[in-house]
């Protein structure tokens, strides 16, 4: 079997799957695959995830939530990157992943493209956003 390079989120306010279940809402062809929890007794909330792998658009991903409080969290340095098919989508997907998150760059004609925006949502994941 091919090995491929796969996205993994780490959550550290125990909020993966709330994370997860709100990407799957906003983008077609999106599932859960697998969802691996913390049991009793471990040194993780029980219940949390362990490791859940699911698709965006048919992308894979994995999240976790971490037991462990890092000194980091995530960075606009690395950033989901979306081609919108329409700038329906575009608005859409810019006003939900914005609510209760940053605007980086407001939606406009930066020159490279027609339209582009970029924010960091709720859980701090950043996703730049092009239409054309």
């Amino acid at each position: 079997m091919e090995k491929q390079i796969t996205t993994f989120l780490t959550f550290q306010e125990n909020n993966a799957e709330e994370a997860m279940n709100f990407y799957i809402g906003l983008f077609d062809n999106s599932r859960i695959i697998d969802i691996r929890r913390h049991g009793k007794g471990g040194p993780a909330k029980e219940g949390s995830v362990m490791m859940a792998t699911f698709e965006l658009n048919g992308k894979q991903f994995i999240c976790s939530d971490s037991y462990v409080k890092h000194a980091w969290t995530f960075s606009p340095a690395i950033s989901m990157y979306v081609e919108c098919r329409t700038e329906e989508e575009l608005n859409k997907l810019f006003d939900k992943l914005s609510e209760d998150g940053i605007v980086y760059m407001p939606l406009d004609n930066y020159g490279f493209s027609t339209k582009f925006g970029w924010v960091g949502d709720r859980f701090g994941v950043t996703w730049q956003l092009n239409f054309q």
